[in-house]
């Protein structure tokens, strides 16, 4: 049977210039994405575009363009950005293609035959930032406006014809899904969050908008479009081309392996989407895992607080990789994190610098000077060389479970141990001392060169443009990168020759004043 993975990262909203939060989200997929695909996993991962609703409207309004137009140019920006972060998604989705509006338009039709969609008139608060309707409970008033108290932005009072989805219908299923399946929502927090939220009893929700004109049309009532996040969160099907459910894709990746999103649409994919999906009497997604957000000083990054942080100058200042690295290791998965220029140089001059660009140029300069620039042919391991060998043997299922539970945190901490380990071996091992013990040195040689292989394969997913760098030292190119391969103690071809790489990460002068 062939193991698939179908990740998602939120299909993000082309109003403004990507900025830090979404490049996070973007680089974790990609790193779960590029650990399946060298685990052996057929892959699917999706990202893309949300282009409808009242929000982009009025800020293609403001630049005085169509709002299609408005919306190919900022689209444009985000699939650049997926170049840019280097990332392996296979599909790239915008909201205004016709697979889109066609699923979402079939969609609509299940729900109104099952009669889970009916017209009526809807009066409250809505935040056309969020493209979100908030309770009397949930708006507070600062300075004499009305704000949303989760997001702090801004709502007004609208009242028009809608339809609406009969969400409170589905309050005792969704419970009854959540207890039967307690990994749907991750991490435990979260979840606990849209229990409680459910628990405390759902209202019917509008559905559609009357009022403007930018979005999917409702099937046989064109003077109402789809509320954008019924049309945004059926992506993840269009993208495989539901309903046509004898479609390869389709019948290949769905339901989705994990839903990565930021915790503060939470609610739309924890709650309205698999209420939508059981309504349509669709399969659910297994997971959705809500990541904290990335805070400029203490408040979540915005265009209205103009603390957004651009992640291109950053990556032009110190690389990518760096950049990449710096999210995975400093952001603890799951919770909010902050940027730290200081940190990131930190990163880059102890972990890359020192402890993984060293030890590649320490032990290859070592292997051309004394072993001919080969891969030592006469070898004979000792405990202290299968000490260091087999922890990679003895984790790897280990590894895998951690992964599949989402614990980036496991994952890096054990990539710093061994690099650190990996260093100190060849210290303590000290081959420059056993030039007349030619199995020993070439023993310690070898196992070194091994860990070299075996470390960068795992930092592959996070640093793959570093780490195929690295392992150029063997000539291993990027299909050759296997997952399973890092319990083989004896991977490497004895006799090979070892190639001299440049130096893979510049240190930063830091001033200390």
């Amino acid at each position: 049977m062939n193991k698939t993975f179908y990740i998602t990262t939120p299909i993000y909203y082309p109003s403004a210039k990507p900025h830090m939060g979404h490049a996070y989200s973007s680089i974790v997929a990609d790193f779960f994405a590029r650990f399946k695909s060298i685990d052996d996993y057929q892959v699917h991962f999706l990202t893309g575009t949300d282009e409808h609703g009242l929000k982009i409207q009025r800020s293609a309004e403001k630049v005085g363009q169509e709002p299609q137009i408005f919306c190919d140019q900022i689209s444009q920006t985000f699939r650049e950005l997926s170049d840019t972060l280097n990332l392996s998604n296979t599909d790239f989705i915008r909201t205004t293609e016709a697979r889109h509006k066609k699923t979402v338009q079939h969609l609509w039709s299940i729900l109104e035959k099952n009669d889970d969609i009916y017209l009526s008139n809807y009066s409250g608060w809505y935040s056309v930032s969020d493209e979100a309707f908030y309770n009397e409970e949930e708006i507070e008033e600062i300075d004499g406006k009305k704000i949303a108290i989760s997001s702090k932005s801004p709502v007004e009072w609208i009242e028009e014809e809608s339809y609406f989805f009969r969400l409170s219908k589905w309050q005792k299923p969704l419970l009854e899904y959540y207890k039967a399946n307690p990994d749907f929502i991750s991490p435990e927090s979260r979840k606990n969050e849209v229990i409680s939220f459910v628990k405390g009893g759902l209202k019917d929700l509008s559905v559609s908008r009357k009022s403007f004109s930018w979005g999917i049309p409702v099937p046989d009532n064109k003077n109402h479009i789809i509320y954008v996040w019924l049309d945004a969160l059926t992506n993840y099907l269009s993208a495989l081309n539901y309903p046509n459910i004898k479609d390869d894709l389709f019948r290949k990746y769905w339901p989705a392996t994990i839903h990565l999103i930021g915790k503060d649409i939470l609610r739309f994919h924890a709650v309205y989407w698999p209420a939508f999906l059981l309504a349509a009497k669709i399969d659910l997604p297994k997971k959705v895992y809500g990541h904290g957000w990335i805070l400029s000083g203490d408040e979540k990054m915005s265009k209205s607080k103009g603390n957004i942080l651009d992640p291109l100058e950053i990556i032009k200042e110190y690389g990518l990789d760096p950049l990449r690295y710096y999210l995975i290791k400093e952001v603890s998965f799951g919770n909010d994190g902050n940027i730290s220029q200081d940190r990131l140089e930190d990163c880059i001059n102890s972990d890359l610098a020192n402890n993984y660009g060293n030890l590649c140029q320490r032990v290859t300069a070592f292997t051309i000077k004394n072993c001919d620039g080969k891969i030592p042919s006469e070898i004979k391991f000792i405990d202290d060389d299968f000490r260091i060998l087999n922890k990679y043997k003895d984790n790897l299922d280990k590894i895998r479970s951690k992964i599949d539970n989402q614990n980036i945190n496991f994952y890096i901490d054990y990539i710093v141990n061994s690099l650190f380990e990996a260093n100190k071996y060849f210290n303590d091992q000290e081959p420059w001392k056993r030039k007349d013990d030619k199995i020993r040195l070439n023993t310690i040689v070898y196992t070194t060169l091994e860990i070299v292989r075996k470390v960068s394969f795992l930092l592959y997913p996070i640093m793959p443009e570093s780490a195929l760098k690295a392992l150029k030292i063997f000539d291993i190119n990027e299909n050759q990168i296997k997952l399973n391969t890092i319990d083989n103690n004896e991977y490497l071809v004895k006799g090979n020759d070892i190639n001299k790489i440049d130096i893979l990460f510049k240190k930063i002068e830091k001033n200390n004043d």
